[in-house]
């Protein structure tokens, strides 16, 4: 009885863990917290079906609602004004916690976007992804006007192009200032995608220092917290583009001596430009090129041995290395006591059926009972402080309206189904607009995935074979569908493009893909709410 009380007790202690308040995560373990954001990258001959692919991981405590900006025509001499702050906001009416910092000149016309925590994709499918590498400190400027949140929205309102895009940036920053940390933001069109990093010029100077580098049209790249680009060749402007500063600064500061081969990374980071999420990627896709973890440095992308299926990049951001030798959970183990047949009594070890992959390292010391030194855990690309994620597809075969196909999910992905996104659609479910990071609510959509998600995690063993099977039931009804959708949605455009010939506006294509996202959405959130109050029942006696 004493010990039944205490195994429920170590239970209860385990729940707590799963809390999801990132300021206690980053309290309980900084250098993981820190680790936030991936994106992954497919080049349009990499790519099962010949879609260009970026992708991001909101790992870290950013709002959670997100909402579509309608495209805007603005009288001459309309300002833009540009704010710091709009990744906290509560709702997205709410101007909270908003500083504004300055304006500059808007355009004539901007294009509709979807509004994450950091902007996406807009309705000419340009899309971007971001993860922050952080950089050499003494480089950022508060000075300078621009956080990187606020550059992608502002090409996603101006640009068509990943080149234009990337063109655009660069000129803001030089006339404007960049003032935050090293970014990488990974900018695809239907035709490519490039990966930009970005830094702040120093103290003395408000403007910054970037470079960008395409992902060969046969490749795969990753992103993940780590400043990438190596050697950086002008001369071939098909595949590299750079600030006009970007040797002189690096000089400057005395990153790099002029002699050397100059390697973007190196000088403005000084840091290995590869860790496991790299790794385990670029491995996987090409494991005969036999890439070595303990080298100095991997390849910039690589050609996948064979083409990339969408659905094998959704499995990547599940992953939590489980069946591989950077398990998550491989040395949380605990002794149990059975009895055979004949009364024996034998003792065995099993995997703790509270040990889940997203343990604070305090709770897994303390199931493991082993010293601080010998804990060896690699952060995976699905973690318990993700705010939301996306996997984007980019056709240029199909009209911009429904060849933008972006696979959103809130919370840890490997928990969560994917919800199809259209680049055309006009809006999304009103629990959409409310985030979910300041208190508990059933009007916020991101709950109903959260709740679920971490009742799973307080008995791992049984909750992953209660919720994985749901999202795989999601997964596969998506793509059973969605090409019966998407031929609906061709024939209403060209009803649309009628209609318009005759005078007549109407959005029949739009409104039908709008309608489809969100009947989805509502379906998944409906379903997740009964999955959480499953999970109450069946893990009742757990707490």
């Amino acid at each position: 009885m004493k010990r039944n009380n205490f195994v429920k007790t170590g239970i209860l202690i385990l729940s707590i863990s799963v809390i999801p308040i990132q300021p206690l995560l980053a309290q309980e373990d900084k250098n993981e917290y820190k680790e936030s954001c991936t994106s992954i990258m497919v080049g349009k001959d990499a790519s099962a079906d010949g879609s260009v692919m970026t992708s991001h991981t909101c790992d870290a405590y950013y709002r959670t609602w997100l909402e579509f900006v309608p495209a805007k025509e603005n009288e001459p001499g309309t300002k833009h004004p540009i704010y710091w702050g709009t990744m906290h906001t509560h709702t997205a009416w709410s101007r909270e916690k908003l500083e504004h910092k300055g304006e500059i000149p808007e355009a004539d016309k901007t294009f509709a976007y979807l509004n994450t925590a950091y902007p996406c994709l807009n309705e000419k499918q340009l899309a971007i992804g971001e993860t922050t590498f952080g950089g050499r400190v003494e480089l950022r400027n508060k000075e300078g006007l621009f956080l990187i949140e606020e550059l992608e929205r502002i090409a996603l309102q101006r640009c068509t192009t990943a080149r234009h895009a990337i063109k655009l940036i660069g000129e803001l920053i030089k006339e404007y200032g960049y003032a935050d940390g090293g970014e990488c933001i990974t900018i695809a069109d239907p035709h490519e995608v490039w990966q930009m990093e970005i830094l702040g010029e120093g103290p003395d100077k408000i403007g910054g220092v970037w470079a960008a580098q395409r992902i060969p049209d046969d490749h795969v790249g990753i992103a993940a917290n780590i400043c990438r680009i190596g050697e950086i060749d002008l001369k071939d402007p098909d595949y590299f583009m750079a600030s006009d500063n970007v040797f002189k600064v690096a000089k400057k500061m005395k990153y790099w001596d002029g002699k050397q081969p100059f390697k973007f990374w190196e000088s403005y980071t000084g840091k290995k430009p590869f860790s496991i999420r790299e790794y385990f990627v670029l491995s996987s896709l090409a494991p005969s090129l036999h890439l070595d973890f303990e080298a100095e440095e991997l390849p910039f992308s690589v050609k996948p041995e064979k083409k990339v299926d969408i659905r094998e990049i959704l499995k990547f951001f599940r992953t939590t290395y489980e069946g591989t030798e950077w398990e998550m959970t491989k040395n949380l183990k605990i002794t149990v006591e059975r009895k055979d047949e004949n009364d024996s009594v034998h003792v065995d070890t099993i995997i703790s059926p509270s040990a889940h992959p997203w343990l604070a390292r305090d709770k897994r010391k303390m199931l493991n009972s082993i010293k601080p030194d010998v804990v060896i855990r690699h952060r995976p690309i699905a973690v318990q402080y993700c705010a939301y994620s996306w996997i984007v597809q980019l056709r240029d075969w199909l009209p911009d309206e429904i060849g933008g196909r972006l696979w959103f999910g809130f919370d840890v992905p490997r928990e969560s189904p994917r919800i199809p996104i259209y680049a055309g659609n006009l809006n999304l479910p009103k629990s959409f607009s409310i985030c979910g990071q300041d208190h508990f609510s059933r009007e916020s959509a991101v709950w109903a995935f959260r709740r679920a998600n971490r009742l799973a995690m307080v008995k791992w063993g049984e909750g992953k074979e209660i919720i994985e099977p749901v999202v795989q039931e999601f997964e596969n009804k998506a793509f059973d569908e969605i090409d019966f959708i998407e031929k609906r949605a061709l024939e209403l455009l060209k009803k649309d493009e009628e209609n318009a010939k005759n005078g007549i506006e109407t959005q029949l294509c739009r409104e039908f893909l709008t309608r489809y996202s969100n009947d989805f959405a509502r379906a998944a959130i409906d379903r997740w709410w009964e999955l959480g109050d499953e999970l109450w029942v069946k893990f009742r006696w757990a707490f």
